[in-house]
């Protein structure tokens, strides 16, 4: 059923192949197929022009934890909008939404941690990364310390900062990235990379790697350490339980400051406030966005340690900011979108019902002939598609069969992201036991009707 006057699908894809260019996206071969035109959302249920009801795996871009259609959030920002619809951080100046979102993060954060600095997204939070740990050792009479590390396969925004921290190849290879100062080292992808090695004992040697950088590059040049606590938008790589404390190790013995980036496992994702809650990391500096808010408005920050925060106090004027750093009816959401979190004991529901159940089913989907590894934590997981279950290697065209498997997800009614050909799924937190029901039996018949089409095209 169309909504009131929402014209039909073929006019809006039209007018969005004429003039929206969309994000990480191939436009020609986009406008070619025609755009899915999504119009409502309820719970974890997506609605799309045509009255094809969807399950989003992904919780939209990893940010819609307490799912959509919480018109507590709505009415939160509406008010907001009425009373001071906007004023800026600059001039000496505060608002009270500011004041009370600052007051509940450094509640909700580790001890050590007890200052914010806001922004409009996670690209800005890891932007603002690179400036203020190079200004704070600049503070401390060390400006040399300049390097900061980071993962090969990592994702840390799109910006030019948060593009050069990552790791991609794909978006390095446009634009001329990095930017000077950026070193990368290899990820603890067991399942890709990982050969003939426990996966402690390639755990521990991933984190070593961090040592040997230093080394090379010089402690007194290395300024940072940046990584998320489960790699995301890489394809859910979980790291080996031997990581990350070695790496906590490695960061202290040559006085590293260690960012965590907390955009994708922040509130909530694994059962835990943050990500470093779970893995019991110890950062200096925590970006955070997407589940600040559930994404119900754009607002990232940075978490930052006492010690930074008074490192920082002694450089004088910081020359950064965003005009929409703590934007009045962002910290809004973010502080009714926090009350939820709280009030309905979401996490909870995450580490003892949601996340438990979803693994079960999760994992046994390892016994489809397609599968080489299944994996969760919390509530993010991934499928490795192989073309020879029995070893771990990989189909010849990279991403062919992932894209394949993630259209036929679309077409049965279940979004569930493509990473080359790794499938990840990372739901809103509130999903329930029933839901996880279909979305394991949505992932199974995905798989079944890729498993099909491979072998009609002889690719199997």
């Amino acid at each position: 059923m169309l909504r009131f006057n929402q014209k039909p699908t073929a006019e809006l894809q039209r007018i969005d192949a004429d003039h929206h260019l969309h994000p990480f996206t191939d436009t020609k071969a986009l406008n070619a197929e025609g755009t899915r035109v999504i119009v409502r959302a309820k719970g974890i249920w997506l609605e799309d022009s045509d009255g094809n009801r969807i399950l989003d795996g992904m919780a939209g871009l990893w940010c819609v934890n307490v799912g959509y259609g919480r018109d507590e959030i709505g009415a939160a920002v509406e008010r907001q909008m009425r009373e001071l619809p906007y004023y800026n951080t600059f001039f000496k100046s505060t608002h009270v939404p500011a004041v009370e979102l600052a007051d509940k993060l450094a509640d909700l954060a580790p001890p050590h941690i007890n200052r914010v600095f806001f922004c409009g997204s996670g690209s800005e939070a890891n932007d603002t990364v690179i400036r203020m740990v190079r200004h704070f050792w600049a503070a401390q009479g060390q400006p040399d310390r300049q390097v900061i590390i980071g993962r090969k396969n990592a994702y840390h925004g799109s910006t030019i900062g948060g593009t050069s921290l990552g790791g991609m190849a794909a978006m390095h290879g446009q634009g001329g990235l990095p930017i000077p100062g950026i070193h990368h080292i290899d990820q603890p992808y067991w399942f890709g990379e990982g050969g003939d090695m426990d996966p402690e004992e390639f755990g521990i040697a991933r984190a070593r790697e961090l040592e040997k950088a230093i080394a090379d590059i010089g402690a007194d040049k290395v300024a940072a350490f940046i990584a998320e606590p489960i790699q995301g938008a890489g394809g859910v790589v979980i790291p080996p339980d031997s990581y990350w404390p070695e790496i906590g190790r490695i960061c202290k013995a040559h006085d590293i400051l260690l960012v965590a980036d907390e955009v994708i496992c922040g509130f909530g994702r694994l059962g835990t406030w943050f990500g470093s809650d779970y893995f019991s990391i110890e950062p200096d500096l925590m970006p955070v966005a997407k589940g600040l808010s559930s994404g119900y408005q754009p607002i990232g920050g940075v978490l930052v340690s006492d010690r930074v925060a008074e490192g920082l106090g002694e450089g004088g004027e910081f020359f950064h900011g965003y005009t929409y750093s703590a934007h009045p009816a962002c910290c809004a959401a973010a502080l009714e979108n926090i009350r939820i979190l709280e009030d309905e004991a979401i996490l909870q529901h995450v580490s003892t019902v949601a996340a438990p159940y979803l693994k079960d089913k999760w994992m046994a989907l390892a016994d489809h002939p397609l599968i080489g590894e299944s994996r969760m934590t919390g509530l993010m997981g991934a499928l490795e598609l192989v073309p020879n279950k029995p070893d771990r290697t990989r189909f010849p065209e990279v991403g062919k069969v992932g894209t394949l498997c993630r259209d036929h997800a679309f077409r049965n009614g279940l979004v569930m992201r493509a990473v080359g050909d790794t499938m990840v799924v990372a739901p809103p937190l509130v999903i329930d036991r029933n839901e996880i029901d279909q979305l394991a039996a949505l992932a199974e018949k995905t798989l079944d009707d890729t498993l099909a089409a491979l072998k009609a095209d002889g690719l199997l």
